[in-house]
C-alpha cells in the first residue's frame, strides 16, 4: 500500500452519524477520507460506526475534538465485548407502547400462569387447580363447539371428507360453496383483503334478516376477530396534535381494548361513566358532561357503546340508543357500536336492538348522515369460536373517500384467517328449517344461550346473599361485574405494596383459592369504588362452587382486615 503516507497534522473528527429525526450529517473530510481508505482505517472506523451513538436532539453533546483516538477507544470497546448500547431499549423505544395496559391479560393472569406450573411441579398449594375466569374464552371453560361450525369448518380445511357420508347435505353445500370461493379452491390461499367476497355477501343477508335494512357486501370488511377491525377504525379517526388531538367517548367501566388502543395511537380516552345505580344504563347528561370537559383539551370525535356491556353486563334500551345516535348527530361524533355480545341477553323484557337497525327506523335527517361502524364476532354468542379469530365492520355513511381508505388500511395484512372467515360464515348462514343439520344446530345453540342465562342468574343470587357484595343482574354477554367493600386496613395494605386495592383483593383471591379474575381498576370504575370482574362461562356445577369458595373467601377478607 505504497500510496499511503502519514499525515503530519490532526485529522478532523469523524462526523457523528445523522439521527434519522434531526436530519443532515456531514461527509468525512478529504484527510480523513485518505486515512479510511487504508484497512487500518476502516476497521477503527467501522467499530466506531457500530458504537457511536446517533446525534439525536436528545443525545449528549459531543467533543469537537474527540477524533481517532476515540474511535480507536470504541474500537477497543467493541472488540471486548462492552461500549455497544442496544438499538432499541427502554428508553429508546416507543413511548406510546409503554402507555398500553391490557388488564385481561395482565399481571394477575401472568401470576395465575405461574401457580399453574407450580402445580404441575407438585408444589404444595391450598387448591388443586387454577380456574381463570378472567376472559371470555368458552372453549377453554368446557363449552363443546357447535357441531355444524366444525363440520363447515372441517370441510373447506380438508375437502377429501367431502367424499364421506359422515358428513350432512348441507355442510357439505355450504363448503363447496365457499371452496369455489377461494383462490385456487383452497382454503390455504390468500382471500381479498375485505375478506372472500361470498361471505361477505352471506354477512349482508344476515344483516338484512335481523335489521330489515338493506344492507351492502362493499360495506362489509371481515376482520382477524372484532377487535382487529375496532382498531383499524380507530387508525382512520386519530388525528392532530396537541389540543386537536381526536378525542374517543368510551364506557367506564370499559373493556381495556379501547384503552390500549388509543394509548398505544396517541388518542385521548374521554370516559362517561355507566351508571351503576341503574343497572348500569348510559346517561345522555353524563355523555355532555363528558364531551364538554373534552372539548377543552382535545377534539372529541368518536363515541364508542359496548351493547350488551362488556364488564358490565347491561343491555341497554332501545330508548337509550336513539338518545345516542341524536347525541351523535347533534354533536357530529362518529359512532362505533361494539355489539359482539349480541346473542347473548337474558334478563326477562331485554332485547338487542342494534345501532343500525335503529338508526335506519328515525328517518331523516338521522338516517343519512350519522357515521357508523358496527362490529361482531365468532368469539361470542353461541359460537364461542375465539381461536378461529372471525370477526367483521359494517361502514354506515361513511366518506367514500375514507372507506377507500380503509380498504388500502385493511390490505396491508394481507387478508383475515380464512378458516376464521369460514366459521364466521357458518354462523351467519346457519342450517335453514328443513335441511339435514336444522334441528341439531338450534338444539345445540338454545342449550348453550338457555345455560348461560340460568348461570347469570346464578352468580347474582350467590353474590347477593354475600354481605359487601353487590352485583347488578346480568342482562347479557358472559361477565359479571360485582362491587365489594373493602375495610379502611385493606387500602392500607394495597398501598403498602403499591397496588390498587381492587388488585390486592384479586391477587390475595388468586393465592389462597385459585380463582383468577380481573381487578375493575383495570377496566375503569367510579372513584372510591372497588370491582372485579368474572366470566360466567365454567360449567353450573364448578361455577356454583367458584361463587361459593369466592364469596367465602371475601368474606373471610374483610374479617381478616377489620
Amino acid at each position: 500500500m505504497g500510496f499511503w503516507r502519514p499525515i503530519s497534522r490532526p485529522l478532523p473528527a469523524p462526523p457523528a452519524l445523522p439521527c434519522p429525526t434531526a436530519g443532515g450529517g456531514s461527509r468525512p473530510p478529504a484527510a480523513a477520507a485518505l486515512y479510511l481508505g487504508t484497512r487500518k482505517g476502516q476497521a477503527v472506523a467501522a467499530a466506531a460506526v457500530a458504537t457511536r451513538r446517533p446525534r439525536c436532539p436528545t443525545a449528549a453533546p459531543q467533543r469537537a475534538d474527540a477524533g481517532l483516538p476515540a474511535m480507536a477507544a470504541a474500537a477497543a470497546a467493541a472488540a471486548s465485548g462492552g461500549g455497544r448500547a442496544p438499538v432499541l431499549s427502554g428508553s429508546s423505544m416507543n413511548p406510546a407502547v409503554r402507555r398500553v395496559e391490557y388488564a385481561v391479560r395482565g399481571p394477575i393472569v401472568t401470576r395465575a400462569l405461574q401457580l399453574e406450573q407450580e402445580l404441575r411441579q407438585g408444589v404444595p398449594k391450598p387448591f388443586t387447580e387454577v380456574i381463570k375466569a378472567n376472559i371470555g374464552d368458552a372453549h377453554a371453560m368446557g363449552q363443546k363447539p357447535i357441531t355444524f361450525l366444525r363440520q363447515v369448518a372441517a370441510l373447506c380445511v380438508c375437502p377429501e371428507l367431502l367424499r364421506h357420508d359422515a358428513f350432512p347435505e348441507d355442510a357439505k353445500a355450504r363448503a363447496r360453496r365457499l371452496l369455489d370461493a377461494c383462490a385456487g379452491q383452497s382454503a390455504g390461499a390468500y382471500s381479498a383483503s375485505p375478506g372472500i367476497e361470498a361471505i361477505r355477501q352471506d354477512v349482508a343477508r344476515f344483516l338484512e334478516r335481523r335489521d330489515g335494512v338493506p344492507a351492502r357486501p362493499q360495506d362489509i370488511f371481515l376482520a382477524t376477530g372484532a377487535s382487529d377491525a375496532i382498531v383499524s377504525i380507530l387508525k382512520l379517526l386519530v388525528a392532530g396534535e396537541g389540543s386537536t388531538r381526536t378525542g374517543v367517548l368510551v364506557p367506564v367501566p370499559q373493556y381495556p381494548l379501547y384503552s390500549a388502543a388509543l394509548a398505544e395511537l396517541g388518542a385521548v380516552q374521554l370516559g362517561y361513566l355507566l351508571a351503576e345505580e341503574r343497572t348500569w344504563a348510559l346517561d345522555p347528561a353524563e355523555l355532555r358532561r363528558v364531551l364538554d370537559e373534552g372539548r377543552r383539551r382535545c377534539c372529541p370525535r368518536a363515541l364508542c357503546v359496548i351493547n350488551p356491556g362488556n364488564p358490565t353486563g347491561q343491555v341497554q334500551s332501545r330508548e337509550c340508543i336513539e338518545a345516542v345516535i341524536k347525541f351523535a348527530y347533534e354533536e357530529r361524533l362518529f359512532l362505533l357500536a361494539d355489539e359482539v355480545y349480541q346473542d347473548n341477553v337474558y334478563a326477562e323484557g331485554a332485547a338487542f336492538h342494534s345501532f343500525k337497525k335503529v338508526l335506519a327506523q328515525l328517518g331523516p335527517p338521522y338516517t343519512d348522515t350519522v357515521e357508523l361502524a358496527s362490529f361482531h364476532s365468532i368469539s361470542k354468542g353461541f359460537a364461542g369460536e375465539c381461536g378461529f379469530r372471525g370477526g367483521y365492520v359494517e361502514v354506515v355513511n361513511m366518506d367514500p373517500e375514507v372507506q377507500q381508505q380503509l380498504a388500502k388500511l385493511v390490505s396491508v395484512r394481507l387478508c383475515p384467517p380464512v378458516a376464521g372467515q369460514i366459521l364466521l360464515d357458518a354462523v351467519v348462514n346457519p342450517p335453514q328449517p328443513g335441511e339435514p343439520s336444522y334441528e341439531g344446530f338450534m338444539a345445540e345453540k338454545q342449550a348453550v344461550l338457555s345455560a348461560l342465562a340460568q348461570k347469570a342468574k346464578l352468580t347474582q343470587e350467590i353474590f347477593n346473599r354475600t354481605p359487601g357484595i353487590r352485583c347488578n343482574p346480568v342482562q347479557g354477554a358472559m361477565y359479571a361485574f360485582p362491587r365489594i367493600e373493602l375495610p379502611p386496613r385493606a387500602l392500607q395494605a394495597a398501598q403498602a405494596q403499591g397496588q390498587a386495592p381492587d388488585m390486592f383483593f384479586c391477587m390475595r383471591l388468586l393465592e389462597e383459592t385459585g380463582i383468577c379474575v380481573v381487578p375493575g381498576s383495570g377496566f375503569g370504575q367510579k372513584e372510591g369504588t372497588f370491582h372485579f370482574r368474572m366470566t360466567i362461562l365454567p360449567p353450573a356445577d364448578k361455577l356454583q362452587v367458584l361463587l361459593q369458595k369466592l364469596s367465602a373467601f371475601y368474606t373471610k377478607f374483610v374479617k381478616e382486615f377489620s
